[in-house]
């Protein structure tokens, strides 16, 4: 016999799904914007960089990605189609059976055609994120309570702090380089790093808020 509790839209893993999905897919759609901009050309190898001029490309160090498509114009126009799909389908449809692992083969596809390393590893980590919006309470439930209480009441600040670094590094590094000509690319780097730590925490505490507030589907 089965037994359902629906998940709400207001569980842990299906908000660090969608908006860290969403980040990563804006953040594919600036590097497509520069490899197109390069025009109908080959790339010079692999490992590329997604602006060759500009501000991002003087004080970014170019927005390094790599791609297995032999033409920039068209890697370009494939990282925003596959960022752009990874942006639907983060906030419209990753509460669906499977939608988290979609999610990281989106992300896995944007890594190989053009949209840098950072927007595709953070995709990969939200879609691991929404593998738990319909999994079972499995460690979570084992956990003694008293870790599990402190685990839930951390996880919004967790991922408070998760998502101020998420929007700096996608949206507020472009805003710093562009109006204020930050040049800083260590600062740039060093935030990527604490995007996957923090990110990696938010999940791990999600799960027990969301054992705790009964978020998940639990099949019995």
């Amino acid at each position: 016999m089965e037994n359902k509790s629906t998940p709400t839209n207001k569980s842990a893993a299906r908000i660090m799904a969608s908006i860290f999905g969403f980040l990563s897919g804006l953040g594919g759609i600036t590097h497509g914007v520069g490899e197109m901009l390069q025009g109908n050309v080959p790339p010079s190898g692999i490992v590329i960089n997604s602006w060759t001029q500009g501000p991002i490309a003087t004080n970014m160090g170019g927005e390094p990605a790599m791609t297995i498509v032999p033409n920039l114009l068209v890697t370009g126009l494939f990282t925003i189609i596959f960022s752009l799909a990874t942006i639907v389908w983060s906030v419209v449809f990753v509460q669906r059976k499977h939608g988290g692992l979609v999610l990281m083969l989106l992300s896995i596809a944007m890594l190989l055609v053009g949209a840098g390393f950072a927007p595709p590893i953070i995709g990969i980590l939200a879609g691991v994120a929404g593998l738990g919006i319909n999994a079972r309470t499995w460690w979570g439930t084992r956990l003694p309570i008293n870790i599990q209480n402190f685990l839930a009441k951390s996880w919004l600040w967790v991922f408070g702090i998760c998502l101020i670094n998420g929007v700096f590094l996608v949206v507020g590094s472009i805003i710093l380089v562009y109006f204020f000509e930050l040049n800083n690319p260590d600062l740039f780097v060093n935030s990527f790093f604490f995007a996957i730590v923090s990110l990696l925490l938010s999940i791990f505490t999600g799960v027990a808020y969301d054992v705790q507030k009964g978020n998940r589907v639990v099949v019995s």
